[in-house]
Parts: structure tokens; sequence; C-alpha cells
């Protein structure tokens, strides 16, 4: 099978909300009147992001998923997206399993696959989605403000609980691990939520490297500091929270590292004035999603971590780095 083959067989389908679909040596988005574009590129390499063991279903949903997560985090909307696909060989079977969990995905968000690039080589995914929202109304990295409180949407550390029991450094009960495999390679990509804070939130970024490394992006944005507050946030995590089947196979501490520093959660971290406390809960309600207040953004410089009485709790907790 040849290139362009591979593309009409498994990708090229009618664009619904672009002028121009997949075939044409460019794309042509048109967004609406009073829109700006929101766009983002997330590249994924087998190895590094996803083990070569994954579902293709699975890993064409997380493709697209960690890019839909970026507009969540800017409060847009899905529009378009282009992928460009290196592939060490045509598996026919791989190609159509991928081409279904992408495409589902991207039908379930509205959002149409207008172009991209096939080649030949080890396995490498990057796709460059497009998003709008309106002027003005973007949610940004530097709006965050002493006083607002922090916020983050579902759970916390189960992707690298996952990854951790891949590795043989945890055991878990196989439901836990099941689950905590499914946000790993399948995460949900927050975007009603992230519309529905328009207006409400005052900065947001969504967790890809781990809470700790990406909140640290709005805070040094934004000039500010935050404090989490350590009881509440080390039962975000699901697989480990107090009465769950996993609860007391590893440390508090453990737990509390999954949480701040895991990664690959695509989840969002918020931040809005503490008067907008309901406002955030409705629109949480409102897009299926749950919401936790996790601490508050504070005068000064970086994190400090406090217990449920407010003293200071120790610990050294990494976010992932791809060159560390």
């Amino acid at each position: 099978m040849g290139e362009f083959d591979l593309i009409q067989r498994y990708f090229k389908r009618p664009a619904r909300r672009s002028p121009l679909g997949v075939g044409d040596d460019c794309a042509l988005l048109a967004p609406c009147p009073g829109m700006q574009l929101a766009v983002s590129s997330d590249m994924l390499v087998e190895g590094r992001h996803f083990l070569p063991t994954v579902d293709p279903v699975r890993l064409g949903h997380k493709a697209l998923a960690v890019n839909l997560s970026d507009l969540a985090a800017c409060g847009a909307e899905p529009l378009a997206f282009t992928l460009a696909l290196s592939l060490p060989a045509v598996d026919e079977a791989w190609l159509a399993g991928f081409s279904q969990g992408l495409l589902a995905l991207a039908d379930a968000h509205g959002c149409d696959l207008v172009g991209g690039d096939t080649t030949r080589g080890p396995l490498n995914i990057c796709i460059t989605v497009f998003g709008e929202v309106p002027a003005g109304q973007a949610l940004l990295r530097s709006g965050a403000r002493a006083g607002d409180d922090l916020w983050v949407s579902g759970t916390l550390g189960d992707a690298r609980l996952a990854l951790e029991v891949f590795r043989g450094t945890l055991d878990v009960p196989a439901e836990t691990f099941a689950a905590a495999r499914l946000r790993m390679e399948a995460p949900t990509p927050r975007v009603a939520l992230g519309t529905a804070l328009r207006g409400i939130a005052t900065s947001a970024v969504d967790i890809s490297d781990g809470l700790l490394g990406d909140l640290g992006h709005v805070l040094r944005a934004s000039g500010v500091g935050a404090t989490i507050d350590t009881s509440v946030a080390i039962d975000l995590i699901a697989g480990g929270r107090r009465g769950s089947p996993a609860a007391g196979l590893f440390s508090s501490e453990k737990r509390l590292e999954l949480v701040l520093a895991g990664g690959d959660d695509y989840e969002l971290a918020f931040t809005a004035p503490a008067a907008a406390a309901d406002r955030v809960r409705a629109a949480g309600a409102a897009s299926g999603t749950p919401v936790t207040r996790i601490g508050s953004v504070v005068a000064g410089s970086g994190v400090q971590l406090r217990d449920g009485a407010g003293a200071a709790v120790d610990g050294r907790f990494a976010s992932f780095d791809h060159f560390a």
C-alpha cells in the first residue's frame, strides 16, 4: 500500500466545519466572526510517550486527546486538526485501530481532520489542532492573582500509577490497574469544562508533565505563588485514595508524589476568585466534570505544600522533563 492509498483508506473523509478537507497542499479554515484561532501541537514518540504494547485504538484516542486538552486549557472549542505520522511499516490492522480511535474522538468534538503528512520511519505521531475562542476570552497562564482559589479537574496520579505498575515498582489489584491504565492510555480532554470556565477562571493550564511542574508555568507567567493543601490533594488519586481497593498498598508519600508530579493526567489546573467558587462548581456540574479546590494563590513565588492544619510539608517532587 502506498502513502496516498494509506491516507485515502484510513484518514480521508468529508470536512464538516472546514471549507476544505484532506487532499490539497494546504487546509483552509474559516473561524466564525469575532473568534480567534487557538493552535497547539503535540508529538507522541514510541518508547517516550507510549509503550509499544498499547492498543492502537487507545493510542489514536490519546494522540488527539492530548491536543484537545490544550484547547480546553485555553477555553477554546475544537475546529480542525492535522496529522503527521511516521510509520516503520504499513500495518493495516494497526492503522484501522489507530484511525478508529482518532476519528471517534474527533467526531465526538466536531473536529475535522484537514491535512498532514505520512512517511516511513520510527513510530512518531504529531498532531496540530485548531480551535476557536471569542476574542478576548481565552484562558491564559498569566491571569492568576493573589487571593484566587486553586482548582483541579478530575483525578490526578492514576496514569503514573499505571506506569509504575508496568515498571514493576508498584503492585495493585487488577481492577485498580485496569482503571489506571485507561487513564494513562485514553485520557479525557476537558473541553466542555474549559469553555464553561470562560469569564470565571483567571488562568488555566493542562496537566501533562505533573501538577507542580505545570502549575509552575502559571505562577511564573502571573508573577505569584501558591499553597497546596496536601490533605485534599492526596485523595485526588482514584487508584490509591482512602477506601479504594489499593489503599494501604503504598505509602502516603508515594500517593502524594503520584498526584503532584505524576504527569500524563490531561486534567486542568486553574485559578478563580474566591467569590466565584459557586460558579466554578456550577461549571463543573454543567460540563459533567468533578472539580476540587486544592489551595490558594498567594503573593510571592513557587509552591508551598501545607497539611490540613496549615503546617509546612516537606516534599521534593520533580515533574516530568523531556531533557532531564
